[in-house]
């Protein structure tokens, strides 16, 4: 591996613990390295406070040290006043040698300004080192400045002959995965903003969506109630103090609702769009599609989703709920005890 690729890779590394609390920020990581030996590191800190750049600088116990070292950022640094100051100012100012960059921010505020103010300051600025893997790894924010909508994965299970539930008059609570793939979705879950599903399954499951089976913050749940049937007695209200909510009742819904958040959708046309659209005004990064096959179909038929997880059992169930149907690009493959689990991207 190339000198700019190792310290690059730890970035990313270093990165991945803003995960979730930064969002809808990018989750930026910054190594700072002098004379070949890494002397500080940061990430991107809770929704409005230091960004990694800055972090990382601060950390630096020897301020002259900068002067000769080279900064490894996984996204270009920014070059406007938001919640804090432009980071591209503040490592101008410290005359760092030379800075290395994963990729340029696709926000108009930022692109290619950051650059343009270090290398008016003399720095040497390196760009594209790892640049599909800061790319994979900044995928949520690159779909919000680029598709103006979060980034979404659909999950479900199946059983072998593609039913994902047992008739609705037999159902009592049935899990057709394993303990250890259900395990593995909670830990997905620590890694989203949000998590959707619709009427039918919150009635039929009354789902947590919490991630009690792993450590880390459980995702905002998002919810698809045309009619407004859905009690607040169901478990999810005791258990989150924000819910977000898809519906065309506008005239029922109530006036103050610290908790809920309401959403108004057109059920007479496609609703994937609406509800991505109605995510993103509410700033939401990312959205983990959990639903029945009627809510996770409506994002496949729209074609709008960037991810499948499909966990598919041994065992058959012989009728019931037909699972969706999806055509996508296999890009990994495992087995999770009796499950299979494959990773899906589009085609196009």
């Amino acid at each position: 591996m190339k000198i700019h690729e190792k310290y690059m890779s730890r970035a990313i590394s270093v990165g991945k613990n803003a995960m979730r609390h930064c969002y809808p920020n990018p989750m930026v990581g910054c190594v700072i390295v002098y004379n070949n030996k890494i002397i500080s590191e940061g990430f991107t800190s809770p929704y409005g406070g230091p960004h990694a750049e800055v972090n990382a600088i601060e950390k630096v116990a020897d301020k002259s040290l900068l002067a000769q070292a080279t900064m490894y950022v996984t996204l270009e640094p920014c070059a406007h006043y938001g919640n804090t100051p432009p980071c591209a100012n503040l490592i101008a100012s410290h005359q760092l040698k030379q800075l290395v960059i994963g990729i340029l921010d696709p926000n108009p505020k930022v692109s290619g300004k950051g650059v343009k103010i270090l290398e008016s300051a003399g720095i040497k600025v390196l760009t594209g080192t790892l640049k599909d893997a800061c790319k994979e790894h900044h995928k949520r924010f690159l779909s919000l400045q680029n598709k103006k909508r979060p980034y979404i994965i659909l999950k479900w299970a199946q059983s072998a002959d593609a039913y994902m539930a047992p008739p609705r008059q037999n159902r009592n609570p049935y899990w057709i995965s394993s303990p250890l793939s259900k395990q593995r979705v909670h830990r997905w879950r620590t890694q989203e903003h949000a998590i959707l599903i619709g009427a039918n399954t919150l009635k039929d499951d009354a789902p947590q969506l919490d991630v009690r089976l792993w450590s880390g913050p459980s995702p905002i749940p998002v919810y698809v109630d045309r009619d407004l049937s859905i009690a607040k007695t169901a478990p999810l209200f005791s258990l989150h103090q924000k819910i977000i909510c898809f519906t065309d009742k506008t005239s029922t819904i109530p006036k103050l609702d610290p908790q809920l958040t309401y959403i108004y959708i057109d059920f007479t046309k496609p609703i994937g769009k609406q509800i991505a659209h109605g995510l993103f005004a509410l700033g939401i990064s990312s959205v983990m599609v959990e639903g029945g096959s009627q809510t996770l179909s409506a994002f496949i038929i729209e074609d709008i989703w960037d991810e499948a997880r499909v966990f598919t059992s041994e065992n058959s169930l012989g009728t019931g709920v037909k699972a969706p149907k999806i055509f996508g690009k296999i890009i990994g493959e495992e087995d999770i005890e009796q499950d299979h689990l494959q990773f899906l991207l589009p085609l196009s």
